[in-house]
């Protein structure tokens, strides 16, 4: 057993998908429209193009809002991503205009920022040691 897709709900599909390849540097894998402006939209790391998908689902549902809005009130993230250098990849988006609420923190051999997906989500990124 592996894990094959998560997502992460998102306000627009159309501003996520410019934040997560544009801004982030992950590569559209599917893009599927499903109706009324709604994709079945996944995005995948660049080095693993057949690795886990995200999928940048709507937000629609009634109990996405206060589960994400509790989620950010408390500063958890929603999801984590796994970076080469955590300072590294906070400089580099920082200097896109990215909105970090926590900056690189040394927790024993583990190193996290966490910033704001312009979508509705924390996202962390950790480095850990090899």
């Amino acid at each position: 057993m592996k894990i094959h897709l998560t997502s992460v709900f998102v306000d627009d599909q159309a501003k996520a998908e410019h934040f997560y390849t544009e801004i982030l540097g992950f590569v559209k894998k599917h893009d599927v429209p499903l109706g009324e402006g709604v994709r079945w939209l996944t995005v995948v790391a660049p080095d693993e193009p057949d690795g886990t998908e995200l999928l940048l689902e709507p937000a629609g549902h009634p109990a996405v809002k206060p589960y994400r809005d509790a989620l950010v009130g408390d500063g958890i993230p929603l999801a984590q991503f796994a970076v080469a250098d955590v300072e590294a990849e906070y400089e580099r988006l920082s200097a896109l205009g990215v909105r970090f609420t926590q900056e690189p923190v040394v927790t024993g051999p583990v190193t996290t920022a966490v910033f704001d997906d312009t979508c509705g989500n924390l996202i962390q990124i950790a480095t850990q040691p090899r």
